[in-house]
């Protein structure tokens, strides 16, 4: 009844829009301001706010505008309303929501936009067969961008800024009295006091020096700021993490009448199994088997017992959405008196958990569950390696060190390989990327990169997790209550059919449906590129096809796991999607999930799915900003030495060439053995016009490093 309720009133809210739209866009409407509107649609002055917002709406969409004379009228279909991403070169292009392709705006009419602008563009139906649509700014709707990280340089009667970010095409001039000190070669956080124009440069105020850009950190730091990831927490948010208890007590997890509130699990043989640094242990694991039937228990740190929807601390978390993982640091989300204390499963002490406890039988099917409020005790801390040691290397030490728990080890890889073959099966897709670990001295200074190790100890953890996260989903999905759901939309078949044709370049072939393919086909092209040059490169383009995982309040499925229900319920210390769920979990399961409180997360939970999709994001390419960096700086110490690589990409100005331990860096065309070149239009191979001699993807060559570039993070390579 509540949830049709809820369907009513969401449904409701569309009909009004769909109302509004249709009468403005009717041809016998006549432009009109708001309180004519909401006459004319006799709406009482105390429902005129939602009149107003649903008005909003219909402008972000781009669907109605408003005119000078404050009238709403219907958008022009070429007028469309989207996000301004620019480039180093001036040009630009822009992204409209229900558009397949971005439209290209040409220096000359970006009207002074810049990277992550909200603009209204005038985009013509006419287009050139094989070239992007273009497009015209007519005006930036909203500024995306306050704050920019850069490199000080001081004039003769002013100071200037070169943005870091290279999509940033202006340098931001400083008036004298607005440099907080900065001298030349400091890294330093601008503030944007003028947006400029196509005449003038942006004009701000220096609000903090980071240090000069040789110190040590400074650059890792310029990347944290840049991406307006927060460093330090509010007073109070310290505040109220330090009243938080170290320990867990009887109280917590007892009722008044001295009957358990919670399941206690303690006496179950439990372990945690993580990376060697790891300090936020937020998931633990059970197993014991009955005949054909194994118990497995995932249990997870209960974060939302401590961190209150509303408080301080849930604010915070919410604004971060996420811990962001840098090769030098780690940004928590919750402060570290939480996240390594009393919401981390250390060994040995009592923790609150909610728990999922699944019931498997041999072919790897849930045959029965239950969620619960736990407590939980951890036995034994392990790492991967010490893992890896007993169920793939059946390392004598190792197993005496852990006696009493080598059989369940042993019992957990056995599981872990059914359940993975059960999802192989299905089509689900591993992507078995060459990741990297780069190692730092004290000073951020990269030392090496090696390769990150994915064994069967770290598969097993994976696995669990996964078969949790889909456990928890699917009964969620069935009760019809509002959740927060992990969504991985079908690729566009374009997308494919572009990724079709180029594979048969290779020998390879896909099949696509009418309309869609099938995550299988994917899954059984990367085993057939398994161990080949060209794995890494085809897995990529794959990988590039497909759209990007998101957070949805509604389950639309996960199309690279081949699942149909999804969701993060593992980590609710380093993602607030958990936490989120959580909360609606342990609501329900003491049967507060009541009319008042449905409302309340079925009207919060577009926008939380929104945030943290973009906190993702941005921690996301933050991640990897560094990374770059840090390959760029390990590689300014092997100048002038050869490596053997494969070409990684090919472009009308040159070739990728990326190296085992994951760096790539450019050939350019002027630097090849040919005048001229013919670029395949594919992506595929160049070839020589004299020489003909062709460099295709996938090929072997052998590179000497001769130049890098930290500012814009690049590495230049020549053919040995």
């Amino acid at each position: 009844m509540e949830n049709k309720m809820q369907d009513e009133v969401l449904e409701s809210r569309e009909e009004k829009k769909q109302v509004l739209y249709e009468l403005i866009t009717d041809k016998n409407y006549r432009p009109m301001r708001f309180k004519e509107l909401a006459v004319l649609l006799m709406v009482p002055k105390a429902e005129r706010e939602e009149l107003k917002q649903t008005l909003d709406v219909l402008i972000h969409e781009g669907k109605i505008l408003v005119d000078t004379s404050s009238r709403y009228r219907a958008a022009d279909a070429n007028r469309k309303i989207g996000l301004f991403h620019g480039t180093s070169r001036g040009f630009g292009f822009v992204t409209v929501e229900g558009e397949k392709d971005d439209f290209f705006i040409p220096e000359s009419d970006t009207k002074g936009a810049l990277d992550g602008d909200t603009v209204r563009i005038y985009a013509p139906d006419e287009r050139v067969e094989g070239k992007r649509r273009e497009g015209r700014v007519l005006e930036i709707v909203a500024r995306g961008t306050t704050q920019i990280v850069g490199t000080y340089q001081r004039g003769k009667s002013f100071g200037f800024v070169i943005p870091d970010n290279q999509k940033f095409a202006y340098d931001v001039f400083i008036p004298k009295d607005k440099t907080a000190g900065a001298v030349n070669g400091h890294k330093v956080l601008v503030r944007l006091t003028n947006y400029g124009d196509e005449r003038r440069n942006p004009e701000g105020e220096v609000i903090q020096v980071l240090g000069h850009i040789n110190d040590p950190g400074v650059d890792v730091l310029s990347v944290v700021y840049a991406y307006g990831i927060p460093l330090d927490y509010p007073q109070e948010v310290y505040e109220q993490a330090e009243r938080m208890p170290e320990e867990v007590s009887a109280a917590d997890w007892m009722g008044g009448d001295g009957v358990p509130a919670r399941l206690d699990l303690r006496d179950l043989p439990t372990v945690t199994i993580d990376g060697e640094d790891a300090k936020d242990l937020d998931d633990a694991v059970t197993l014991n088997r009955e005949g054909d039937v194994w118990h497995l228990g995932v249990h997870i740190a209960d974060v939302s017992e401590y961190v209150k929807e509303g408080s301080a601390l849930d604010c915070e978390a919410y604004e971060r959405g996420t811990s962001v993982y840098l090769v030098d640091r780690v940004i928590p989300m919750l402060p570290h008196r939480l996240s390594n204390g009393i919401c981390s499963l250390n060994e040995g002490c009592d923790r609150l958990a909610l728990s999922c406890l699944m019931d498997i039988d041999a072919k790897g099917n849930v045959i029965g569950h239950q969620i619960a409020e736990t407590v939980i005790r951890v036995d034994r801390r392990m790492t991967y390696t010490s893992v890896k040691k007993i169920i793939e290397d059946h390392d004598g030490e190792e197993c005496a060190k852990y006696e009493a728990f080598v059989p369940m080890f042993l019992q957990m890889d056995e599981l872990a390989g059914i359940l993975r073959e059960k999802r192989r099966k299905r089509g689900s897709i591993d992507f078995d990327f060459p990741e990297c670990k780069i190692i730092v001295d004290e000073k951020g200074h990269p030392l090496d990169i090696r390769p990150y190790e994915r064994n069967r100890a770290t598969k097993l953890i994976e696995d669990f997790m996964l078969i949790a996260n889909e456990t928890v989903a699917q009964d969620y999905y069935w009760q019809e209550l509002p959740f927060l759901y992990r969504t991985h939309e079908r690729p566009d078949v374009e997308k494919i059919q572009r990724l079709g044709i180029f594979i048969n370049n290779f020998g390879y072939s896909i099949h696509i449906g009418r309309d869609e393919i099938h995550p299988k086909e994917l899954q059984k092209l990367l085993k057939k590129v398994d161990g080949t040059p060209e794995e890494p490169m085809i897995a990529r383009l794959c990988l590039r096809s497909m759209k990007q995982a998101k957070y949805t309040d509604f389950c639309d499925g996960h199309f690279g796991l081949a699942a149909n229900y999804y969701c993060h319920f593992t980590s609710p210390i380093r993602r607030y999607p958990d936490l989120q769920i959580h909360r609606i979990i342990k609501e329900n399961l003491r049967g507060g999930l009541r009319e008042e409180r449905t409302a309340h997360y079925n009207s919060i939970l577009a926008e939380v799915a929104k945030q943290t999709s973009k906190t993702e994001r941005r921690a996301d390419e933050a991640e990897r900003e560094v990374e770059k960096l840090k390959k760029v700086e390990y590689m300014s110490d092997k100048i002038g030495e050869v490596f053997e690589g494969v070409i990684s990409g090919v472009t009308s100005w040159g070739m990728y060439v990326e190296l085992p331990d994951t760096v790539e860096g450019m050939v350019r065309l002027s630097d090849l053995d040919d005048d001229y070149y013919i670029y395949d239009e594919a992506g595929y191979r160049l070839v020589g016009e004299h020489t003909k001699k062709t460099y295709k993807l996938g090929q072997k060559v052998r590179v000497e490093v001769v130049g890098t570039d930290k500012a814009l993070k690049t590495i230049d390579m020549l053919l040995s």
